[in-house]
């Protein structure tokens, strides 16, 4: 059986020579939104008559063919051109960030299945559109409040900064003896400013920033408010509800000592 499998083995190594030959000279490509790129794919004269294919793998990793069987698939008809050797994108756009791969098959002289694949990573450059600052406007001092920073178009992706009263927020509140009071962590990949505990003195106006190196963007202001527990607000509200409790018991047991609920 082992000797089955290594003459199996044995007979598509002498059939099949993997990787040989083809190569490009565009292994990264970085490239604004709206322009056209090309993808270059050489193969060696031992390629006679070489089949070419054309795969894309974008960065969710789904697989898209855009050449095949010598024509252009239908959603890239419009908007790409094969030429020798190549791949032409008239007008990238973010969708098109990921892996582009080109396949060429072919046999030598000698009737070897001849096969190779270039790889192409390409980025398309975007700058960031405005970001979307969630900020609670209420919360209680010693609680804790997560202010988000939404901006999902830049590419490559946004980082974050989050501002207090028009000033930049430092990473770690206890480098500014503006923040030095303050208990907070912040990731500028996420945008995600968590205040644990509130304390009264986070109370003010917050705006996030969301910046590549395209540009940079801003959100709008929100402010947010850090209230002591309303105790109160609280007693009074236990009270009341008592209060109601007893009532409805009372009409209860004055609706039977009456005879109201008696069957007749």
């Amino acid at each position: 059986m082992e000797l089955t499998w290594g003459l199996l083995g044995a007979l598509i190594c002498s059939l099949v020579s993997a990787d040989n030959g083809v190569s490009t000279t565009t292994p990264t490509i970085t490239v604004k939104q709206g322009q056209p790129t090309e993808f270059q794919c050489d193969y060696t004269a031992n390629y006679q008559s070489p089949r070419v294919e054309w795969k894309f793998v974008n960065n969710d990793q789904e697989t898209s063919i855009i050449y095949y069987d010598g024509e252009l698939t239908m959603s890239y008809k419009d908007r790409a051109e094969v030429f020798p050797k190549g791949l032409r994108l008239k007008s990238v756009t973010k969708n098109d960030n990921g892996v582009y791969t080109c396949e060429v098959t072919s046999k030598d002289s000698s009737g070897t299945l001849l096969y190779g694949q270039a790889k192409t990573t390409l980025t398309v450059l975007v700058p960031p559109s405005i970001p979307v600052a969630q900020v609670p406007t209420s919360v209680t001092n010693g609680g804790v409040a997560v202010l988000s920073c939404i901006e999902k178009d830049g590419s490559p992706p946004a980082t974050f900064s989050w501002f207090k009263d028009k000033v930049l927020l430092p990473s770690n509140p206890k480098d500014s003896p503006t923040f030095q009071n303050s208990s907070y962590t912040f990731n500028p990949t996420t945008g995600v400013l968590k205040f644990e505990p509130v304390t009264k003195g986070d109370s003010g106006e917050y705006y996030c920033e969301a910046k590549n190196s395209e540009g940079s963007q801003t959100s709008g202001v929100v402010r947010m408010n850090a209230e002591d527990v309303n105790v109160g607000g609280i007693v009074a509200a236990v009270i009341v509800s008592l209060l109601i409790l007893a009532l409805i018991a009372f009409a209860v047991w004055f609706a039977y000592s009456r005879g109201y609920c008696n069957s007749k």
